[in-house]
């Protein structure tokens, strides 16, 4: 066994080699893996190991002979041995997880080292795409990046010179620039926050390692007490990681959920997104230095983590207004800090620095207001008035807390009067930047600066008073829900609402939004749902008066289908005091969220007839010939910009409906359409995409995919859903964090600027739609046409089990009991299917629509295809995702999920199944690889290529593991119904092995759903 100790023999100046140190790295953390395991269980599961290991090839295949069966030699296990040999494969994956995103974020930082004057030399030939490996989410590792091959500020504008692009045109994007990027609480994070944190101090350990084993070269030394010193940190790390217990002691509650989601902004984002400002304006300084950098809020985020109240009956208006509250206070503690600092550092004293009369005022109004902190500061800081001031701003600080602690308590808060006016606090985030600037102004009226001061101000520009804004989000169904029992209680139409046509409903909801009568009365007693809904309009208005309009101010309607799902939600909106009927002003902007194939088609008709309506018109306006502000609805800021749609169209449903050609198609189609429709009405389209972590779910390099968005339909402004392991990976370190900031912003400015212009050419969308609806057919043939798929789906993937994970408060169908495939989310689909090396959702019907393509005049057609490749973003993107996904793919071990799993008399009939999806698997890689003209798959990815076998190489026994687990649970269960309840393990038992296979190879995936 390997000691802490490594010997290195090597010359180690050889690891200036980021790819030769990673492997370095790798080995060692490979290494410290069997010694924790040695030392924690024997030698004989390291034994257990190395045999499961070999029982594989390097690439993945399985090493069967006739005198030696891998699978029930593993099935002979003892259940202990096997929880052991799962737990540690999945810490093996983890680890080596952490090393290739720490290393992706040195090589991030080697490279903005390079000098400004080398990227723009190399420029001059740039690269015909754009190398970023992914595998399946954004940014899981990355190889050395060639500065020329774009993705970065320092890169961009020099591109955009060299091309001419007229400056006031640059200039005129800068301005408009709108980049949101939503946290969601989508059930895709297996990982406990706890595991997360071990992996942030891993991380941490290896950066200093790095940075020991730097000296001690530099001395020309081979080893240093210092770096030995952190090599036993990382093996210490590593053995408490192994007494850690993987899985979620319990189901996370919604507000457990908000910790995990903000925890990135406490532990990254919240310090990290201020120096994405700095970077574009040294950039775009050193290339056109009369432009103006955007403002601060260019880029910023969003959150539904709390307002999502889709199919999530825990998301309740308290819940809600909770959540706003929580996110008040993190980001209040967080300036209180900054405020303190600042204290330490602004000790200018009056005796040697002058100040502006400006402030002395404000510290005389401020002794009016807060006499007990002059009192208490006046002597200490009689000669350094910056001390004093801050000491003020502290105060407010905490007393703005203190406030919002009351208002979180469903008690005290009975007592507060919302908006209420008080000098002793921040009422909103203008006059606590008015202090700030009032500062900075009087430092540089002496000739100073002060970048912490700079770096606060930003964060307040940025994060405000509520850190985030919270997006709500409810069925269309809901809403029309509750508008039929109010109308059916009130007696005001001749039948149930939910019975009138659409025309019927359209006009009856425009009579009602034109008047400010009531329609819901105060006191009557409606069903919970209903309550449930008018309660969640209210908390809505509630939170918009005590935190400002940018706490929440996005309603998003899902499945929505017709213009009555967005008048419904405006009417309701009007009931709550959101809306005034007479002035045409509201304080939401209304979302309409087209998922399903046949929503995405209908979207362009949808918003036609929206935008003819004038009452919904004058909202996008700001009111009825665009209302003056002196008449502000609700004593509020109105909404900005103005003329702004929204609109939401979603990846996971539509690919789940009608396969992953047909759905990127539709979506691309559907933004163009509604795009045209936007410059009809004179309108700003801002389209949010609701993408997942997975292929299958819209995942996949942000970068590539913002570049592959048709042309003019961004214009400066995207909206981005970022979910589960998604998160982490993007997030959980600073450089990576602003690496993927600044990839994202970059190609917004580069898609906004410099469009491709093939997506107008309808020859080449005549080939596509023939290739999207062949792709569709194949697609639902099988999964919805196909008679065994159902009962093939919850055979062979451990689907069920699945749903027993307490990883999310959401449940996994939208209708209980029901088992069907249209009920199932679309991320438990995804996840079942990447569990047993499917990865169906992200591929199938690729290669059947392709081929038939290409049948029709075969070498013509794919001269014509390999030329989209070549030249076309969307086709290129598309193709590139399916190829990644297929290099992922194990048919032999799908093949043991049901040669296992299956019961006796379905495997004839489920062999079908499998042989169908085989054979479209092998005629979908083999047109991949005509189209790219490669030999293998990733073949022109090498890194990613190595990044995937590393672990397809290692997570065949983990597979091997969980059918045996799955089957011995399953076996239980039958002979539990049967009335026979002798067995050898307990169901508790065997669940919690079998959901510790699924962490394990969720890990070695890099991706759930």
């Amino acid at each position: 066994m390997t000691s802490v100790t490594t010997n290195y023999q090597e010359d180690l100046s050889i690891y200036s080699s980021s790819e030769l140190l990673l492997r370095h790295r790798l080995k060692l953390v490979e290494n410290l893996w069997e010694s924790v395991l040695a030392n924690e269980c024997g030698q004989e599961l390291i034994d257990l190991l190395e045999r499961l290991k070999s029982a594989c090839s390097p690439e993945g295949q399985t090493t069967e002979t006739e005198n030696f069966s891998v699978s029930k030699w593993i099935e002979e296990l003892e259940l202990d041995d096997a929880i052991k040999a799962a737990r540690a494969f999945a810490l093996y994956f983890q680890l080596i997880n952490i090393v290739e995103q720490h290393y992706e974020q040195r090589t991030q930082k080697l490279i903005r080292r390079t000098t400004t004057e080398a990227q723009v030399n190399a420029i001059q030939k740039p690269s015909v795409n754009n190398k970023t490996s992914s595998i399946d989410g954004d940014s899981y590792f990355h190889p050395k990046l060639n500065p020329s091959s774009g993705g970065t500020f320092h890169w961009l504008f020099p591109h955009l010179k060299t091309l001419n692009v007229p400056p006031q045109k640059i200039q005129k994007l800068l301005d408009e620039l709108d980049i949101s990027l939503v946290f969601t609480a989508h059930p895709t994070e297996i990982v406990r926050h706890t595991i997360r944190k071990k992996q942030r101090r891993i991380s941490y350990i290896l950066e200093h390692l790095d940075r020991a084993e730097e000296s001690y070269r530099a001395m020309g030394l081979t080893n240093s007490w210092e770096a030995e010193n952190y090599r036993q940190c990382l093996l210490d790390e590593i053995r408490i990681w192994w007494r850690t217990d993987e899985l979620h002691q319990f189901k996370p509650t919604v507000l457990d959920e908000v910790d995990y989601a903000l925890h990135y902004f406490q532990e990254v984002l919240f310090d990290t997104i201020p120096e994405l400002t700095v970077r574009l304006k040294q950039a775009l300084n050193n290339t056109f230095p009369k432009l103006n950098s955007p403002t601060h809020k260019f880029c910023y985020f969003g959150s539904w983590v709390g307002g999502d109240r889709d199919g999530n009956p825990f998301v309740t208006p308290e819940v809600t207004w909770s959540t706003a509250c929580y996110q008040r206070n993190l980001v209040l503690e967080k300036y209180i800090d900054s405020v303190n600092q600042l204290g330490d550092i602004l000790s200018l004293s009056l005796h040697w620095s002058n100040v502006l009369p400006e402030l002395l005022d404000s510290l005389e109004r401020d002794r009016i207001f807060m006499p007990e902190v002059y009192d208490k500061y006046y002597v200490r800081y009689r000669q350094e008035p910056y001390r004093l001031k801050l000491a003020y701003i502290e105060q407010k600080l905490e007393n703005t807390k203190a406030r919002n602690e009351a208002l979180s308590n469903p008690e005290t808060r009975k007592s507060i009067k919302l908006a209420h006016k008080d000098d002793n606090v921040y009422p909103t985030t203008a006059d606590f930047l008015t202090d700030l600037n009032l500062i900075k102004a009087n430092l540089e009226h002496t000739g100073l600066n002060c970048k912490e001061l700079e770096h606060l101000i930003c964060q307040v520009e940025i994060f405000g008073f509520h850190l985030t804004p919270l997006d709500f989000r409810q069925d269309s169904s809901r809403h029309s829900e509750a508008l039929n029992e109010i109308a059916e209680y009130l007696g005001v139409l001749d039948k149930p609402y939910n019975e009138l046509s659409e025309d019927e409903k359209t006009a009856w909801l425009t009579q009602e939004l034109k008047t400010r009568r009531p329609l819901i009365p105060s006191e009557v007693t409606f069903s919970d749902n209903t309550k449930e809904t008018i309660e969640t309009f209210k908390v809505l208005r509630g939170l918009q008066l005590e935190f400002g309009l940018d706490i929440c101010h996005t309603y998003i309607i899902s499945m929505t289908n017709y213009v009555s799902d967005v008048l419904e939600v405006l009417l309701l909106a009007k009931e709550a005091g959101l809306y005034d009927p007479i002035l045409g002003v509201t304080t939401i902007r209304i979302v309409p969220l087209f998922e399903t194939v046949e929503d995405l088609k209908r979207a362009p008709e949808v918003m036609t007839e929206l935008f003819e309506l004038p009452l919904y018109r004058a909202c996008l306006a700001g009111g009825y010939d665009n209302v003056d502000k002196s008449s502000s609805f609700l004593n509020l800021p109105e909404l900005e910009p103005k003329n702004l749609q929204e609109i939401m169209l979603g990846y996971s449903d539509s690919n789940k409906d009608s396969g992953f050609m047909s759905s990127n198609w539709e979506i691309h189609k559907a933004q163009k359409n509604l795009a045209r429709i936007g410059d009809k009405y004179g309108l700003n389209i801002k389209i949010f995409h609701g993408r997942g972590g997975s292929v299958g779910r819209g995942g996949g390099p942000a970068y590539a995919a913002i570049l592959a968005q048709p042309t003019s339909t961004i214009n400066g402004r995207i909206k981005i859903t970022e979910q589960g392991e998604v998160l982490a990976s993007k997030y959980s370190l600073p450089e990576l964090a602003l690496y993927n900031l600044e990839t994202i912003s970059t190609a917004v400015i580069q898609a906004s600027l410099l469009g491709s212009g093939f997506d107008d050419i309808e020859p080449w969308n005549e080939i596509m739609e023939e290739i999207s609806v062949a792709s569709r057919k194949a697609y639902r043939q099988l999964i919805y046409e196909q008679p065994d798929f159902l009962d093939f789906f919850l055979s062979v993937t451990p689907i069920e089990e699945i749903s027993k994970l307490q990883i999310s408060s959401r449940p996994a169908r939208r209708s209980s009991g029901k088992k069907d495939i249209s009920s199932l989310r679309a991320i438990p689909w995804v996840f079942s299917w990447t569990q047993s090396r499917f990865l169906l959702p992200a591929w199938y019907g690729v290669g059947t629509a392709l081929q038939q393509f290409l049948d029709q005049e075969p070498e013509e057609n794919l001269k014509l295809l390999r030329y989209f490749y070549l030249k076309w973003p969307f086709f290129k993107m598309v193709i590139s995702k399916v190829e990644m996904t297929l290099s992922k793919v194990d048919l032999q071990m799908a093949s043991h999920y049901i040669e296992e799993l299956a019961k006796p008399e379905d495997k004839e009939r489920f062999l079908k199944v499998f042989n169908q999806i085989a054979k479209e698997y092998y005629l979908s890689r083999e047109m991949v690889l005509k189209i790219n003209e490669q030999g293998r798959l990733l073949d022109n990815d090498p890194d990613l290529q190595r990044s995937v076998q590393l672990r397809n190489g290692t997570i065949v026994p983990l597979g091997f593991l969980q059918v045996s687990l799955l089957k011995r649970l399953r076996q239980y269960a039958n002979q539990n119904k049967a009335g026979l309840i002798h067995f050898r393990y307990s169901k508790e038992e065997l669940l919690r092995g079998a959901l510790l296979t699924i962490n394990g190879i969720a890990a070695g995936m890099r991706n759930t759903g």
